[in-house]
């Protein structure tokens, strides 16, 4: 089978949608699969897997994605492909696959993260100034345009929901293929060696609750939020809390944010990184206070390493925990207080291993392999029912 996916990006850096994406590829490449990438990226090459880089080569990203996208689409009506699965918005598919969750629901989500009724208007107004936003959408519209169309691969029953609300998808556009994570293969053995260096290295205890929190877009996800309950936790003496917060976004404004909580020997900015497994390994509890997320990885990731995980109804990963039993579900990221009550009762050593353990049972359900079996049955149904391409 002679398969062309498109994604813009392919650099993990990025974040969750891109990770995703390598490892699908890295699984793609064990089946019979002839597959061809269509990126702006450089991967490293990979034994069987025809890279084809893209230039957007233009003055402004907006240009430079609209390009991209133009490109890709002539070089898909020349070729001869029997499935194309675009990740990223493109015209002339047979699936798409928004990792990211749609566009129209992604400008709703950043306009409710905003405090106030008067910022959420002047967001939405900015907003429509967006080059790139108003493109990308106009893009996903013709994509889920009423008639004839590309099967959408939808990560979460979150995206179903929102492929209906926004575009009002029929049924038989739509199929369901739950997010996927790569199982965590480490032993105990390797656990405690990557527990032991990560405090040390940031001079955290062994005794010391870690709660540990992962995002490139700092206020889309949360992180003021959890700040603000942690801030509330140390006025109330419980003493022994303290948090890592790794990924892109670290700026000037957070440092003074911590200085004003008075949580700043509490609290410690890393930066982006390539062992967030190992700080996985180091935390007692994740906590994801997201606005949105499709289908968090970290969590499910969390979940799969044991790690009780704290995130909201906003996050498609909330589908796989039961309130309580393997993990706890905000209503809404502002709730500070629930967020630190969960805190606190996940101090207890015996009820964050009771439900470490619990979340640790979802593992095949969320795994990688079970994820691209199910894309490769959608590849064979597309193929043999032939969709015309738009």
């Amino acid at each position: 089978m002679k398969v062309a996916l498109v994604s813009e990006w392919l650099d993990s850096w990025r974040g969750g949608a891109e990770t995703s994406t390598q490892q699908f590829i890295h699984h793609l490449m064990d089946r019979d699969v002839e597959l061809h990438v269509f990126t702006r990226s450089r991967p490293s090459p990979t034994p069987g897997m025809f890279v084809h880089t893209i230039s957007g080569a233009s003055m402004s990203r907006t240009r430079r994605s609209v390009t991209f996208s133009h490109r890709v689409e002539r070089i898909l009506r020349t070729d001869s492909f029997d499935v194309v699965h675009a990740i990223s918005p493109c015209r002339y598919v047979d699936i798409y696959q928004p990792r990211g969750g749609t566009v129209a629901e992604t400008m709703e989500r950043n306009v409710a993260l905003r405090d106030s009724a008067h910022a959420r208007r002047l967001k939405r107004y900015t907003a429509r100034l967006n080059l790139k936003q108003r493109y990308l959408l106009l893009l996903e519209r013709k994509l889920l345009a009423p008639g004839k169309g590309p099967i959408v691969a939808a990560i979460s029953d979150y995206v179903v929901r929102q492929l209906r609300e926004h575009y009002d998808l029929p049924d038989e556009r739509i199929h369901k293929i739950y997010n996927g994570v790569d199982a965590d293969r480490s032993t105990e053995s390797q656990r405690a060696d990557h527990r032991h260096a990560i405090r040390r290295e940031f001079g955290i205890a062994q005794s010391d609750v870690l709660v540990l929190l992962v995002a490139h877009n700092f206020r889309l996800k949360g992180v003021h939020r959890w700040m603000q309950a942690l801030a509330s936790l140390v006025e109330r003496g419980v003493g022994n809390v303290r948090s890592l917060v790794v990924g892109r976004g670290e700026s000037p404004s957070w440092h003074r944010l911590a200085a004003r909580l008075d949580i700043v020997d509490r609290l410690i900015f890393v930066g982006p990184s390539e062992r967030v497994g190992e700080f996985l390994h180091a935390a007692d509890i994740l906590v994801h206070p997201t606005y949105y997320d499709p289908c968090s990885r970290v969590v499910l990731e969390g979940m799969v390493a044991s790690v009780p995980c704290i995130t909201t109804r906003w996050d498609g990963a909330s589908e796989m925990i039961v309130d309580g039993t393997n993990g706890y579900v905000l209503n809404e990221p502002t709730d500070i207080v629930t967020i630190a009550k969960r805190v606190e009762q996940l101090c207890d050593a015996g009820l964050r291993k009771r439900i470490g353990h619990a979340a640790s049972a979802i593992t095949e359900r969320v795994s990688m392999t079970r994820h691209a079996n199910e894309m490769m049955a959608l590849y064979e149904e597309v193929q043999s029912r032939g969709l015309v391409r738009r």
